[in-house]
């Protein structure tokens, strides 16, 4: 294997992909960034001792109205594309995109119900939280529902444990309800200043593994970067006087640190709308998934119909009434996502039978005209 596609975190599964993209005279990189401009990419520089070489890069035309047909069709950062060009010119065209073996994807900003993928070909998910304020366990519980349902692994990250009085009951707080989730989360807890914790996290970042970091505005994301880089790359900002954290990542980006391993960098989201969150609402509400399986309806809404298993434990106590109504308001937004996902493709499916339509009628209309 090429030493810096091993770098960049090209694995077997990639490997065993690309045959059929190398026969159309393809060569495989990275997406590091995107912007309005374009992709930048990484890859090999093909000498005998390769080296990492960036790139720019623009879409051909079938892949460009593919993604403008469906975004997340399109190259998002962390994504394996097949290019023509680049190695010397310095540019390239994307033609393909290998198909990715994790997705962390959420419903992008807005009312249209379009995907938008944060970060794709992610081994762990780092949802960052900071400990120099009650946790939102509400914000949390969808923050690992869009993780886990990712296809990547998921981990707690507590930071500022340099301005919490008490770390461990801090921590303390979180354990009810990872005890409930289906799937074991790891927490971790960590100080930038003092670097406490921070150790722990290496397993994470070591070889060519890939991590993202996901969590709001002013978590330490950036911080925790710069210490991983080793230098200030990154612009970090003091909080508001409301507590509330500055954009200080404006775009997506992923990044080569220099001992080993890739980190996706990603701005702060107001709005987190779940996109395909089914496996990971499961998982974050073990407990209620199990409990919804004993209605006596197999297609409870866990209202007020007859023998729900779940208002029944809501009412005798045995299962807190704000932690049932978040998993309701979730499933809720899962299923209207869902019905929008539905009419989309309805949409798009009647759009794609009239451009075949019309290409037909010119076919016709052509061979009428020679014949």
């Amino acid at each position: 294997m090429d030493a810096a596609l091993h770098r960049l975190g090209w694995s077997p599964a990639f490997a065993a992909d690309w045959p059929t993209y190398a026969a159309d005279g393809l060569r495989p990189a990275r997406v590091v960034a995107q912007h309005r401009g374009g992709y930048v990419l990484l890859t090999s520089d093909d000498k005998a001792a390769p080296e990492l070489v960036e790139l720019r890069a623009d879409l051909s035309g079938k892949l460009r109205r593919a993604s403008a047909a469906d975004p997340a069709a399109g190259p998002a950062v962390g994504d394996w594309v097949g290019i023509r060009g680049g190695v010397p010119a310095g540019c390239a065209t994307i033609h393909a995109v290998l198909p990715r073996t994790s997705q962390l994807s959420r419903k992008a900003a807005g009312r249209v119900t379009i995907e938008q993928v944060v970060a794709a070909n992610v081994d762990t998910v780092m949802v960052v939280v900071p400990l120099d304020r009650p946790i939102a366990e509400r914000r949390l519980e969808r923050l690992l529902a869009i993780a886990r349902s990712s296809g990547a692994a998921a981990v707690i990250v507590l930071t500022k444990a340099d301005l919490c009085e008490d770390p461990v009951a801090a921590v303390a707080a979180v354990d009810p309800l990872l005890a409930r989730a289906g799937a074991e989360i790891p927490v971790h807890v960590i100080s930038n200043v003092t670097g406490e914790g921070i150790a722990a996290l290496d397993p994470y970042i070591d070889g060519p593994r890939t991590s993202a970091l996901f969590g709001a505005s002013g978590v330490g994301k950036s911080t925790l970067l710069n210490r991983w880089l080793g230098r200030d790359r990154m612009a970090t900002a003091e909080l508001t006087s409301e507590g509330k954290g500055r954009h200080t990542t404006t775009h997506r980006e992923l990044l080569v640190l220099p001992a080993s391993g890739l980190v996706i960098d990603t701005p702060g989201m107001r709005e987190l709308g779940l996109w395909r969150a089914d496996e990971g609402l499961s998982d974050v509400f073990a407990d209620i998934a199990a409990l919804a399986e004993t209605c006596r309806f197999r297609d409870c809404s866990h209202h007020e119909e007859p023998g729900c298993a779940v208002h029944e434990a809501v009412a005798s106590g045995a299962l807190e009434a704000e932690r049932a109504a978040s998993f309701l308001k979730l499933l809720r937004e899962q299923a209207h996502i869902e019905r929008e996902k539905g009419e989309l493709a309805r949409t798009r499916a009647k759009h794609a039978d009239r451009r075949a339509s019309k290409a037909l009628g010119r076919l016709y209309r052509d061979r009428d005209r020679e014949q």
